[in-house]
């Protein structure tokens, strides 16, 4: 089931209209006996419509109704929807009914940053100012000023010259020891490379900086890239002189400092979409490679 609703959706063939009666036949002949139950959805959101009470999720299975797949998502109460932007990672209630059926009780899932605790959030404000790290992170609807870094190929990439492109942006570091950090947000592109191989170059390009430029050379950049066969030309791992590499990372809220010969860090993931506005600006790992994936395939149509 997901695998045939994701495939039909990539053709084209499920439009916003057409998905939302497919829920409500799937609930009435498919679901019978879950009509007038609630049940908890989480999944990331890539489409939001305040004007008609709607938002489109890429959710996980939801036990005893359907299997992952995009859907869009009703509400009584256009107020439920503050908040929630494509990006977001959420989690509500979906009501069934005997003929619709809705969605409430919206929860913004916010990542648990290194900031929450106190003595580490004043380091990194001391940090932060002694880095000049003090510009306000660029957040969802602004444009992205341009910037020049230099790839693994040693090519320099102006972010000026992916005019009319979707760019998927991450942040990593290739000595970070946690795999569930840089490493799983790094895959994560890994599989859209492959998800993506039509359009990679001619309507997507994917940039991961990294935030430690003094080590992370173009070479190391392009030993850790092979670990993902990336090829230079459509995903660049970028680099550069360390006030332009702080200047791109404060832009996108991205913060690190050095701790016992490692660097402690927030994670974050960025679409912009072909005007080069800022889409989906998401915070932290707790979404799939396949939702991610989800929501560039709607930034692209």
């Amino acid at each position: 089931m997901a695998n045939r609703s994701r495939f039909l959706w990539e053709l084209g063939v499920v439009r916003w209209g057409f998905a939302r009666a497919t829920l409500i036949a799937l609930l009435i002949t498919g679901s019978a006996m879950a009509q007038g139950k609630e049940y908890t959805v989480k999944g990331m959101v890539v489409r939001v419509d305040a004007a008609k009470g709607s938002f489109v999720v890429s959710h996980d299975k939801i036990v005893g109704l359907m299997d992952s797949m995009i859907m869009p998502f009703d509400v009584k109460d256009a107020k439920e929807l503050t908040g929630v932007a494509p990006g977001a990672v959420v989690e509500f209630t979906l009501t069934v009914g005997s003929t619709s059926a809705y969605a409430s009780h919206i929860i913004v899932r916010k990542y648990q940053t290194v900031e929450k605790d106190p003595k580490t959030a004043q380091r990194l404000a001391v940090m932060k100012k002694m880095a000049g790290l003090s510009t306000p992170r660029l957040e969802v609807g602004s444009k992205v000023p341009d910037f020049t870094l230099m790839d693994q190929a040693r090519h320099r990439v102006a972010f000026s010259s992916l005019a009319g492109k979707v760019v998927a942006l991450n942040f990593i570091y290739t000595r970070c020891a946690l795999p569930q950090f840089c490493l799983r947000v790094s895959n994560n592109f890994g599989v859209l490379q492959k998800r993506f191989q039509k359009e990679l170059g001619r309507d997507l390009v994917l940039l991961t900086v990294t935030f430690d430029p003094e080590r992370d050379t173009p070479d190391v950049l392009a030993e850790y890239a092979s670990q993902w066969k990336a090829d230079a030309k459509t995903w660049h791992f970028l680099t550069g002189a360390v006030p332009d590499v702080r200047k791109v990372c404060a832009m996108f809220g991205v913060e690190f400092f050095p701790d016992e010969g490692l660097l402690n860090h927030s994670l974050r993931t960025v679409v912009i979409d072909r005007s080069g506005t800022i889409a989906a600006s998401i915070e932290g790992n707790q979404y799939t490679p396949e939702q991610l994936g989800d929501l560039i395939f709607t930034a692209l149509n």
